[in-house]
């Protein structure tokens, strides 16, 4: 039936895939405009038991990957290239960089640069710290970088580099569940991999979404702040619905015209807002407390990072961490398979320690510029910029630019940023999926990739409807679990495929199970050497 229909409307797709994810997606986006109180009420509900019985799983599951990246990269598989042996880089490293950072982190820090230090600072989640103070500040720091630096990157690196690696290297299609090829082996082409493919295409809808509709309670603040709009909710409707229309001029241009060239721009004005925020701002302060954070985030990283708030019934996690895990965990598929996209040609190690390390640098530089600087304004000029905050999270990058000089023509700066960020984001989405929708053997055809960019901007003037910032919270906790587990798994299976590869065997050897396993130690029981490398052009095997 799927295939009949495909054909009649000349979809170039996987009709299995395409039309349940459709479905599924017209279904939520159906009941939950007429119907967002019960809408938000249910979700209020699911994201209260996630958070309650399985808030613990994130936090281990998460720190849990990160230290699997590190033995990977550093392991004897981390000599081995997303691609032929001896092919280098498709992209440079400047240009690979600012791909990577618009795609996955930019519209996050726009939001929350100034808003959760100054949140913490305000309100600190341990009973021993008192708010609005230096203690406080430090803490605050601490806790954004632990959100938005290697954890973060985790999550979006992983699935990158299982993607990149079954791709590039064993010739499988660019989709989540060829991941999975060495446990399920030819079953991915089936039924079991058609639900894998579609829990990530409704993740990076659903991901992507929030982030819009976060991006657009932003929008909505500043063009408030420099042109007296009104904040109301069918002005973020219109925001929505340029950013969906600007998103699919863009996707339509494709990769390399559209969303490398919007990047690069995007990720100069970035550096020039934060340049000006430096130096007009407490320059030395800034300066000393980037040096002293980076010592007191990697001081604090371990007991953050297992921290689950156990011997409290504080509800702090479930706002903070849990949410950014699983809203991180919702993009994974999407940035995941974009940076695979972009990644083709760098060996494991380079490709792990560059994904993990230089937006952690990046994301360092940002909040002690941003967050310090607001900080500043609290403590030693009265300012009350936390206050600003807490009423409303989307006012504080306008609130903190407003006191500097030039606020107006930095402010419009910062709209054209977030702009640019949305668009990147959803434009870069809508590849992902089209990319999980069709076989890697079908053309990607433009139509199909505006449709799914206009369907994301539907399902984030949804979310909108639904209930404001606590809704997306709610959706994105409750939803993010299901490829949490997918994550795990994921990391199985590609411990699998790389012992195989070091050792010379195929993937459909390895299915077969004519690979040896590897024991605790990462040895074979039958061999202390591995075999002689064979030809690794085609080790793989093709979409039936």
């Amino acid at each position: 039936m799927f295939d009949r229909l495909a054909r009649r409307l000349g979809i170039s797709a996987i009709p299995q895939v395409f039309f349940i994810a459709v479905g599924i997606v017209v279904v939520f986006v159906g009941f939950a405009i007429p119907f967002n109180e019960p809408f938000a009420a249910f979700f209020e509900q699911l994201g209260g038991f996630t958070f309650s019985k399985l808030g613990w799983f994130y936090v281990l599951s998460v720190s849990g990957l990160l230290l699997f990246l590190i033995w990977v990269a550093s392991s004897r598989y981390g000599q081995i290239r997303l691609g032929p042996d001896g092919q280098g880089p498709e992209y440079g490293t400047t240009t690979w960089f600012c791909m990577l950072f618009a795609a996955g982190i930019g519209t996050i820090l726009m939001f929350w640069g100034v808003a959760e230090p100054m949140y913490h600072f305000a309100e600190p989640p341990l009973a021993s710290v008192e708010g609005y103070t230096s203690d406080a500040a430090k803490l605050a720091i601490n806790i954004s970088m632990f959100h938005y630096g290697l954890h973060t990157w985790t999550i979006f690196t992983l699935p990158a580099l299982a993607i990149g690696y079954f791709a590039y290297r064993q010739g499988l299609p660019m989709r989540i569940s060829s991941v999975f090829y060495p446990v399920l082996g030819d079953r991915v082409c089936g039924p079991i991999g058609w639900a894998i493919d579609i829990v990530a295409l409704l993740g990076t809808l659903f991901g992507v979404a929030v982030s819009v509709a976060l991006g657009t309670l932003q929008l909505n603040t500043g063009l408030n702040y420099l042109f007296d709009v009104p904040k109301g909710q069918l002005q973020e409707l219109v925001i929505v619905a340029v950013i969906t229309l600007v998103a699919s001029t863009s996707v339509a241009l494709g990769l390399d015209k559209g969303i490398k060239r919007l990047s690069e721009f995007n990720i100069v004005l970035a550096l020039l807002i934060l340049l000006f925020v430096a130096i007009a701002g407490p320059t030395l302060f800034i300066v000393s407390g980037t040096v002293q954070n980076f010592g007191g985030y990697l001081q604090n990283l371990p007991w953050l990072s297992f921290w689950t708030e156990a011997y409290s019934d504080g509800n702090w996690q479930r706002q903070w961490t849990v949410f950014y895990f699983a809203w991180t965990i919702s993009w994974a598929p999407y940035v995941g398979i974009f940076i695979a996209r972009i990644s083709k040609g760098r060996t494991i190690r380079q490709f792990v320690f560059g994904a993990l390390g230089a937006p952690l640098i990046f994301t360092l530089v940002w909040f002690s510029v941003f967050g310090l600087a607001a900080i500043d304004l609290d403590m030693n000029h009265g300012r009350n910029i936390a206050a600003q905050v807490r009423a409303d999270e989307s006012e504080a990058l306008f609130s903190f630019l407003s006191q500097f000089p030039l606020a107006t023509l930095v402010s419009a700066v910062a709209v054209i940023v977030i702009v640019v960020f949305l668009t990147t984001s959803a434009d870069s989405a809508a590849l992902v999926v089209d990319l999980l929708s069709r076989r890697d053997d079908q053309p990607s055809r433009t139509a199909q990739r505006v449709f799914w960019t206009l369907l994301l901007g539907l399902v984030a003037a949804t979310l909108l409807l639904g209930g404001g910032l606590d809704a997306l919270k709610n959706v994105i906790t409750s939803l993010g679990f299901p490829f949490c587990v997918l994550l795990v798994f994921m990391a199985y299976s590609l411990t699998r495929a790389l012992h195989a590869d070091y050792l010379g065997y195929s993937m459909r050897e390895l299915a077969r199970g004519e690979a040896p396993r590897m024991d605790p130690m990462g040895s074979t029981p039958s061999e202390e050497k591995p075999l002689p490398p064979r030809d690794k052009t085609n080790t793989g095997t093709s979409d039936p």
